[in-house]
């Protein structure tokens, strides 16, 4: 199971057995890696991961956990 923690002013990180793909559901080679962060604030020169560039932009981003509203009824 993955644990993914949402970091202040920093990345999402995530740890554990997970998988990575994008927009065409093609998988990242992760070369084994348990744990990786990925970008937040969009500055990052290798995206979609973190390269530490929310430090030297400044970003801000505090997040809380809270309770999500229930889910939209489906549609008929």
């Amino acid at each position: 199971m993955a644990n993914i923690a949402v970091s202040n002013n920093g990345p999402l990180r995530i740890e554990g057995e997970f998988k990575l793909v994008d927009a065409a559901g093609a998988a990242w080679d992760l070369s084994g890696r348990t744990k990786i962060s990925l970008c937040r604030c969009g500055q990052s020169s290798n995206k979609p991961f973190c390269d530490g560039s929310h430090a030297k932009t400044g970003f801000q981003s505090q997040c809380l956990a809270a309770k999500l509203p229930p889910p939209a009824a489906p549609k008929v």
